[in-house]
């Protein structure tokens, strides 16, 4: 007897299985979004890995792995992946934003004459993902950084960069406070750039990354007020950041106020947040816990987080020095 099965039993079979697939796909996305958050490349790669030989067509992919590699400092690999993403989705303005970052980081690690090339591949994804998208504002600063502080040989030049920034002032108040600041910061007008990022601190901000970039300019000026509002800011902004930390405990530190308070939020900070290229480098954290520890007169314990902090970032003379002007016990 042969037993005929239904052809909608059949199609409910397939719907079935095409639900199953797509929510593991569905899954294995959040997955490696969740170890890239962490910090966890390797892993977030092997799975992105996986799900390209499953969907080579996906441009979410290889923009995640473009993210991932860039975090890794991997960039010929970052490069790949961005490129296939751009191919794949070539109107999508954040893909071309990354392929620049991409680019320029290659550049900024290349031999004089790759790295031209490459840095004008840079300004030429950035200027496309603003044409793409005058919203994004994260591509639109990258863009205006380019032309604030690269040569005209480069394709960069401050007549470019002025209309840019004025470009971004009608749209966001704050994005063009801080485009004023950085353009200035580059130009070594610390006064001008201080004002314009107070501004942008007090014109509503939106961007977490936007106010901890002004948090860095802040800590490396020895700028405890600007840096207790970038703490402000930025919880606010995004409460979970955990830069809100780091910041705020460089901010007590300078004023040698609170300091067993911000030993914790340092220590805090160097348990949860990952290493990405737009935040405090464990390097940081470590010599300013050790300031943290020398102003408690914990002599000792404040060399070892030196000593770290300089074997961790050998090539920042910040960290060497602090050693050296360490009272001896």
């Amino acid at each position: 007897m042969t037993i005929r099965c239904p052809l909608f039993l059949l199609a409910a079979l397939c719907a079935v299985f095409a639900a199953a697939a797509t929510a593991q796909q569905s899954e294995a996305a959040e997955d490696a979004s969740r170890a890239y958050e962490r910090g966890n490349y390797p892993e977030a790669v092997e799975i992105l890995k996986a799900k390209v030989s499953q969907n080579p067509q996906d441009p979410k992919i290889y923009l995640l792995l473009a993210k991932t590699y860039f975090q890794m400092r991997d960039h010929d690999k970052a490069i790949e992946s961005a490129e296939k993403a751009v191919k794949l989705d070539p109107d999508n303005s954040e893909v071309h934003e990354w392929l620049g970052r991409a680019y320029g980081d290659k550049a900024d690690n290349a031999f004089w004459f790759s790295a031209l090339s490459l840095a004008k591949k840079s300004r030429r994804e950035f200027a496309l993902a603003v044409q793409l998208d005058e919203r994004n504002f994260s591509a639109m600063q990258a863009l205006i950084e380019y032309d604030c502080s690269a040569p005209g040989i480069a394709g960069g030049g401050e007549d470019k960069a002025l209309p840019e920034i004025e470009q971004i002032a009608k749209l966001d108040a704050a994005e063009g406070h801080y485009a004023r600041g950085n353009c200035r910061r580059h130009k070594n007008d610390f006064a001008t750039a201080e004002l314009e990022f107070n501004e942008a601190l007090n014109s509503h901000p939106r961007s977490a990354d936007m106010i901890y970039d002004i948090g860095d300019y802040a800590m490396k000026r020895s700028l405890p007020d600007m840096l207790a509002e970038v703490a402000n800011k930025g919880e606010a902004a995004a409460p979970a950041d955990p830069r809100g930390d780091f910041y705020r405990a460089v901010s007590s530190i300078l004023r040698k106020e609170k300091l067993a308070e911000a030993e914790g939020r340092l220590r805090k900070y160097l348990q949860t947040a990952p290493i990405r290229d737009n935040y405090p480098s464990p390097a940081w954290a470590h010599l300013w816990l050790g300031r943290a520890l020398e102003e408690q007169n914990q002599l000792a314990a404040a060399k070892r987080e030196y000593q770290t902090a300089a074997k961790l970032d050998p090539k920042n003379k910040a960290m060497s020095e602090q050693l050296k002007h360490l009272p001896k016990h």
